[in-house]
């Protein structure tokens, strides 16, 4: 079946979509629940035409302080997301994006001396591959090679979406990051509907059950999942709305982490400094935490593990429990309820957990 999923998914969105307006669904058209700092929506602003012409996704997969990071990119297509993310990496960052599909990998390196120069880069910083997220290391993708990894609205176009995950977790590094847009479903989507090609190629057909999707990703290695955002998807077309039945879909964005496997978890609490760059007043790190500067929070210690081994680990400041003095706790606790008490919040704000 994967062989056949993968020849109807080229041919679909090789020869049979010519434009974003093809779809059958508003899924490319669903916007983010918080909106994108300015140096991302210039970044976007700057692609081609031709090349933002041909995207296909679901959702905008820009995760913060990416200078000097070295990012793959699931599922390509015509490189929109790789050219936008290429220019927040900066000359001293790489973007790779790689494809299953040929028309969509030659539109993508056509354009790359068009961005070159418009960023004003001595040299390209993208890499289009034409390969299988199910094979990276076939492809050229090197294990434990990548800071980041993004995807949008790709995986649910994959039959095995565990080997998939297998893969981004090898080639990340630790403490590396998937952040990724996909489809959801609200139920486990049956066989038939899964063997019908247009519902496949509009992501409806592979879509996972949400629960199953936490459960996965876990099962191969990563984190918790952190949802970003989500947006309801409305099929237009009423012969697959009729298919899909009590099935709705919906868009989301997670990020999850690759950590050390021998790390010792434990609850801490943390202070943003404010130095990720675009935020400096407060980093909603997702749906469930905002860290505001200079605001001591409570978190998990799965979060302060996050925290503590990935690219923000310089951005906090991460004082376990074990290591805390109970009356220096009670103070930075009580200083963030007067803090907060000023704006009308509970210590913690949003990202209380």
């Amino acid at each position: 079946m994967s062989t056949q999923v993968h020849d109807n998914v080229k041919q679909y969105y090789g020869s049979r979509l010519e434009s974003t307006c093809d779809l059958q669904t508003n899924a490319a058209c669903s916007l983010p629940c918080r909106p994108m700092p300015k140096s991302a929506i210039e970044a976007l602003n700057l692609v081609h035409p031709e090349v933002t012409k041909r995207f296909f996704g679901c959702g905008l997969p820009v995760p913060e302080k990416l200078q000097g990071c070295r990012i793959l990119d699931l599922g390509s297509g015509s490189g929109r997301d790789c050219y936008a993310l290429s220019k927040l990496v900066g000359e001293t960052g790489h973007v790779t994006g790689i494809d299953m599909t040929e028309e969509l990998i030659l539109v993508s390196r056509k354009y790359i001396p068009y961005h070159q120069e418009k960023f004003g880069f001595e040299k390209p910083n993208t890499t289009f591959l034409q390969g299988y997220m199910e094979k990276l290391t076939a492809a050229g993708v090197e294990n434990d090679s990548m800071d980041i990894i993004v995807s949008n609205c790709v995986i649910c176009l994959c039959p095995d979406k565990k080997t998939v995950l297998r893969e981004a977790y090898k080639v990340l590094k630790e403490g590396g990051e998937l952040y990724y847009s996909d489809m959801y479903a609200s139920n486990v989507v049956p066989d038939h509907l899964k063997e019908d090609s247009v519902l496949w190629g509009e992501g409806m057909g592979g879509s996972l059950y949400w629960r199953d999707f936490i459960s996965l990703v876990q099962e191969v290695g990563f984190s918790t999942p952190h949802l970003i955002s989500a947006s309801h998807i409305e099929v237009h077309n009423c012969e697959l709305k009729k298919k899909a039945g009590d099935i709705s879909y919906a868009s989301g964005t997670y990020r999850l982490f690759k950590l050390p496997k021998k790390l010792e978890m434990s609850s801490a609490i943390v202070t943003y400094k404010g130095t990720v760059p675009d935020y400096p007043c407060q980093l909603e790190f997702d749906s469930s935490h905002c860290f505001k500067k200079d605001v001591a929070l409570q978190v998990d210690g799965e979060m302060a593990a996050i925290l503590q081994c990935s690219r923000f680990s310089s951005d906090f400041c991460i004082q376990k429990y074990g290591h805390l003095n109970p009356f220096l706790l009670a103070d930075k606790l009580g200083s963030s309820v007067k803090q907060c008490s000023k704006t009308g919040k509970a210590a913690g704000g949003c990202g209380e957990t």
